[in-house]
């Protein structure tokens, strides 16, 4: 398109009118695109038409439009399923098992304007005669409007590409991946808000005033996801809703919708995908990395090196140095000849090790010509790796191969199951992946790699396990490597913020040994304080994973997890909670020695201090280097280690006239129901505070040590 092209096509505006001028100066720029890059394959845009039948069925129905047809099915659990062209919930690989039954009282009726609903008692879902989806609150509030889709035929054939546009109340914030947890983070898979980048999992929790609701696009096509928040009109200005745009290389779309609190969410989603696997007690401790080419002596000096200088250490993950020529299930005989009694030495001392299992394996291994083993016989080379005393493994993605979404699934369940008859239950089996699809959690959890670098790369770590846990992975975390040229204020932030996350894994930061005490005595001393905060949370830790398993909640929470409706909670990014006790506010910018931390409603109590502080509020607190505050809510029950290793009970006072509690659950192993919750309650009366447990008899003294904190601590309350 020359300069007189353009002239003319304004010359048609003023002429032609505007409407016509505009399309007229549309065509010019297309014809221009077309020329550029020469003919295509010819393709047919398409899309649903006007609906011309309808047919219900238990839950739902189905509407047939001139060019495609739309299955509406509301379940028991009040998860909501469409499926376009046809398309059915199953097969699925996100499916724990088969589709949950309809819900008999949701039916199907005529809507307003020639369209349908379907009303249920938890949501009702209208489809407009043209085909847009509108998911609705029992009171008739709209959560979520998708557009009629379109989609893309090439006439030689071949799979067609599908567009989904959706719109959202001008407040909603978008969670998990792509949305506001993720964060804008170019290159790593996700996209942040307002930006396009290829979809890892089509997960979307959005939160606004009218309610909370997950969407979840069950579709493996490589694709790309668009997020804008939307903005509410100043004045008589008009609100802008937030938008999410969907493209993914073939099709068709279907999906799921959950609608309700986030707990009620998180717990119907976990009904669906399957509920997490229970990590065993261990894996909640220190690992630690071994890459690179040493020995069984090389190990034995890493471990020696954390002992010596009081470095807690729960598990060792050996890289692909100790693999025969890098290929997985393998072991160099000239280096590791005696791996089994190394793993049983290491267990004595009350570490295990973990194995990595690259994306590549031997030709003769492959099941096509590929990078991906026949999972039909990967659960045998698992349970070999069990006999050679490995507990776990930890998948890892060849740099010019990536594992994809459903093959990182099936990997992770081959392993699961064929270490799961091998390792006993305290030990393992423990699973990391390094891709996520829904269902990952059914068989363990996610490494996020070393994340990006700089402080920038701190805070995605951050929204990274925070929106893992929103989509159902409660056990994540990201690599803690080197001081390097990031520097050591970097490292230590990295680390402290690392020990209050689901998995701490640290790796070599210097020469062979690789342990935190080669960069200098400031360095060691913050580690230690560091990993002996991680090691005395390890029985609240294991309480939450066995939360997870039976409600879906995830460890790690948002601020705004109690409270969705307050709006500047949603706007909070810098800080979480673990479980509903604990508040952690990292330090993400450099030379900070204090930092601005947003309190939710109820006193929340300094853990280092004891300064007791009324929320809600922003409040100024200190951040020194050798930590980073951490809040206790009033009235909570926290499980932690005491010095003799056994779990006792730290109780922050409640309020005076207020009463609080909590839940214990001991370790055990996965599968079934699991040891039984042990429910605490607390009151208080006057400077007497009071700690019962609950049982089926009524209520007794509590049969762990407590220790009751918040009543004299320095400063009082404000």
């Amino acid at each position: 398109m020359n300069g007189r092209d353009l002239v003319r096509s304004w010359w048609s505006v003023g002429v032609a009118g505007a409407a016509r001028g505009l399309r007229t100066v549309r065509a010019a720029w297309r014809r221009r695109g077309a020329d550029a890059t020469g003919p295509g394959p010819r393709v047919r845009a398409r899309v649903p038409g006007t609906v011309r039948e309808v047919e219900p069925g238990p839950g739902g129905g189905v509407l047939r439009f001139a060019r495609s047809e739309l299955r509406i099915l509301v379940a028991v659990n009040g998860a909501v399923f469409w499926g376009w062209d046809g398309a059915g919930p199953e097969p699925s690989y996100a499916l724990a098992g088969a589709c949950p039954e309809p819900d008999p009282r949701a039916e199907l009726e005529p809507d307003t304007d020639g369209g349908w609903r379907v009303v249920a008692e938890r949501v009702t879902v209208a489809v407009s005669r043209h085909g847009a989806l509108e998911v609705l609150t029992p009171g008739g509030v709209t959560l979520r409007r998708d557009l009629p889709p379109r989609w893309w035929e090439a006439e030689g054939g071949g799979p067609a590409r599908w567009l989904q546009r959706s719109e959202v109340p001008a407040d909603a914030r978008f969670f998990g991946p792509g949305g506001r947890a993720e964060g804008p983070r170019p290159g790593n898979g996700v996209s942040g808000t307002g930006s396009a980048a290829p979809v890892t999992m089509p997960v979307q929790l959005v939160v606004a005033d009218a309610g909370t609701h997950l969407l979840f696009v069950d579709n493996p096509w490589d694709g790309t996801l668009t997020l804008r928040e939307g903005a509410e009109g100043a004045g008589s200005g008009h609100d802008r809703a937030g938008t999410s745009e969907l493209r993914m290389e073939g099709g068709p779309v279907r999906g799921w919708v959950m609608v309700g609190t986030p707990a009620r969410v998180l717990l119907t989603w976990a009904s669906l995908t399957g509920a997490p696997a229970l990590p065993p007690p261990w894996a909640f401790g220190h690992h630690h990395v071994r890459e690179g080419a040493g020995d069984e002596d090389e190990v034995r000096r890493v471990v020696t090196g954390h002992q010596e200088r009081g470095l807690p250490l729960d598990a060792v993950h050996l890289g692909h140095g100790h693999l025969d020529g890098g290929r997985a299930f393998t072991v160099d005989q000239d280096r590791f000849p005696k791996l089994p009694v190394l793993a049983d030495e290491m267990r004595r001392e009350g570490i295990r090790l973990v194995s990595v299992v690259p994306s590549t394996v031997r030709a003769e291994d492959r099941c096509h010509e590929g990078v991906f083993p026949d999972l039909t016989d990967a659960r045998v080379r698992y349970a070999g790796l069990a006999a050679q005393g490995l507990v776990g493994v930890w998948h890892t993605a060849h740099a010019s191969v990536p594992v994809g979404r459903v093959d990182a699934l099936g990997l992770a369940r081959a392993a699961y199951e064929g270490l799961r008859d091998e390792v006993p239950a305290d030990e393992g089996p423990l699973v990391l992946s390094p891709s996520v699809w829904a269902g990952q959690q059914r068989y363990g959890g996610v490494w996020c790699g070393e994340g990006a670098a700089g402080w920038s790369g701190l805070r995605a770590s951050l929204a990274r396990v925070l929106g893992l846990g929103l989509c159902g992975v409660p056990f994540s975390g990201p690599d803690v490597v080197g001081v390097g040229g990031e520097g050591t204020e970097l490292y230590v932030r990295r680390l402290q913020l690392a020990a209050y996350l689901p998995l701490l894994r640290t790796g070599a930061v210097g020469r062979a040994d690789g342990g935190p005490w080669e960069h200098g005595a400031v360095v060691l001393e913050h580690t230690r304080v560091a990993l002996g905060a991680r090691r005395r949370l390890l029985p609240y830790f294991v309480t939450l994973a066995h939360l997870a398993r039976r409600t879906g909640a995830p460890m790690m929470r948002p601020v705004w997890w109690p409270a969705p409706e307050e709006r500047e909670l949603r706007d909070c990014e810098d800080a979480f909670l673990l479980g509903d006790a604990l508040l952690v506010a990292p330090v993400l910018e450099p030379g900070a020695v204090r930092r601005e931390v947003r309190l939710p409603r109820g006193r929340w109590y300094d853990t280092a201090t004891g300064r007791a502080y009324e929320g809600p509020a922003k409040v100024l607190v200190d951040a020194p280097l050798e930590r980073i505050p951490v809040f206790a809510r009033a009235g909570a029950v926290l499980p932690v280690r005491g010095e003799d290793g056994g779990t006792e009970l730290e109780v922050w006072a409640p309020a005076p006239g207020r009463s609080g509690g909590g839940l214990v659950v001991p370790g055990g192993g996965d599968g079934g129901e699991g040891p039984e919750a042990e429910r605490y309650s607390v009151t208080r009366s006057g400077p007497r505070v009071v700690v019962r447990r609950e049982t089926e008899d009524g209520v007794e003294e509590p049969s762990r040590p407590v220790r009751v904190r918040g009543l004299d601590g320095p400063g009082g309350q404000m």
